[in-house]
């Protein structure tokens, strides 16, 4: 059996229908059959009984309008792959004229609906068309709303449906998920007439969500590029370091900073705080963002955490980050936390790093590489945090640095000193 499938490769499929039929007569009626439902369907049926939901009188559909089906058409970002989809699973479709391709949106309302008149006008008598709510509060136990609630494909055959109606159906379902921020979008659903399953609908179905998933990546790739070469005569002129982002903080391109995939969503009139800006500014630029220091004098809050793994939190203007650092990057905001206004140069961060001052160039490296995590929260010669920076520690369970695990354990001979007991009373 594939991975969701309700039947048996090989299975006599009239036959399997009328075991389940009765099987669904007498567990519903609260008697005992040889036959037990699977624990996704037990799971399923209990809760439509719960939701007072009764088998052999369908529930009354309520159906959306067209405009409110094209209205919700128009803000799916499955619009884009429906003729992918559709493509999909046209050539099964073709030879057997006897299933249909149907799309939801997140909520399970039909949008779309592909496949012969025959078989449409045969969900038509289900209220299986397009402006339907399919869920289970709405219709009981079906692939749609079910494979929303079990947040995972489900596949269901004739006796496996709550409404008696629906038995002589099988459907197969999957969600369908933004594959940049992992959203469900919708529900990709084929179903048809019991008899007619084919053991291909399965494997079609995850196929199907799979290449609709990467054609929305793609999408989503080709609106970047063509930012991109929108503001490319713009990104010529700068200076300094600099972000291209979309409207939904997507990054297209980042200019002498680390590139992260995405940011806090832009706006024209409040600061944000960009990893490897710090506290910025946008300015709309071709279809998206540009985004660059704010020169202005907005304090930047950093949360040093040595209660575990080394990370940083950094707030400035109304969004904020967070992120892991490495153990050195950690060693070297730490000891220029405890340099105070006096910083360390390259010598004296040298020493403290790795005992001695033969280490320039690699403190220069580093420093380098935690100013494009961080942004413009550290001043050079000496090396100290900025005016506007306030940076706190998080020891966790420790009350000294000395009893901190990051400090006992780190390389740098400055920080072992701080266990010594001699030194921990200064710490």
């Amino acid at each position: 059996m594939s991975d969701f499938g309700a039947v048996e490769p090989g299975t006599d499929l009239s036959g399997y229908a009328r075991d389940l039929i009765r099987m669904h007569e007498a567990v519903i009626g609260g008697g005992r059959s040889p036959l037990r439902p699977r624990p996704l369907v037990a799971r399923s049926w209990s809760r439509v009984l719960a939701a007072g939901l009764v088998p052999d009188r369908p529930r009354a559909r309520t159906m959306l309008g067209v405009d409110d089906v094209e209205r919700r058409r128009r803000a799916s970002s499955l619009t884009t792959v429906i003729s992918e989809l559709t493509q999909t699973v046209s050539c099964l479709a073709e030879a057997s004229s006897q299933l249909m391709l149907v799309v939801t949106d997140a909520e399970g309302v039909v949008l779309w609906r592909h496949g012969s008149a025959k078989v449409r006008h045969r969900a038509d008598s289900l209220g299986f068309r397009e402006g339907a709510r399919w869920t289970e509060e709405a219709v009981g136990t079906n692939a749609i709303g079910t494979a929303l609630t079990e947040a995972a494909p489900v596949q269901l055959f004739s006796g496996e449906h709550f409404e008696q109606f629906q038995h002589p159906w099988y459907c197969t379902a999957a969600p369908i998920h933004d594959p940049r921020t992992g959203e469900l979008l919708g529900i990709v659903d084929i179903s048809g007439p019991a008899l007619t399953l084919h053991p291909a609908v399965t494997a079609l179905v995850a196929t199907g969500v799979r290449l609709a998933e990467a054609q929305l990546w793609r999408h989503h790739e080709d609106r970047l590029a063509r930012l991109r070469a929108a503001a490319a005569p713009a990104l010529v002129a700068l200076t300094g370091p600099a972000v291209l982002v979309d409207e939904h903080g997507w990054v297209a391109q980042a200019i002498g900073v680390t590139a992260t995939r995405r940011v806090a969503a832009p706006h024209a009139e409040r600061a944000i705080t960009v990893p490897g800006l710090g506290p910025a500014v946008a300015e709309q630029l071709a279809d998206g963002w540009l985004i660059r220091p704010d020169s202005g004098a907005r304090s930047t809050r950093l949360e040093l955490d040595l209660s575990g793994p080394p990370t940083i939190s950094v707030h400035g203007g109304e969004s904020g980050w967070r992120s892991a650092l490495s153990a050195r990057h950690a060693e070297i905001l730490l000891l220029l936390h405890l340099s105070g206004r006096h910083g360390m140069t390259v010598l004296q961060l040298s020493n403290a790093l790795f005992g001695d001052p033969d280490h320039a160039v690699a403190v220069r490296a580093e420093v380098s590489r935690l100013r494009r995590v961080l942004g413009a929260v550290l001043t050079s010669r000496p090396y100290r945090f900025t005016e506007s920076v306030e940076l706190t520690v998080e020891l966790g369970n420790a009350e000294h640095l000395a009893d901190c695990d990051f400090v006992r354990h780190t390389a740098g001979p400055a920080l072992r000193a701080l266990c010594d007991p001699r030194s921990a009373a200064q710490s």
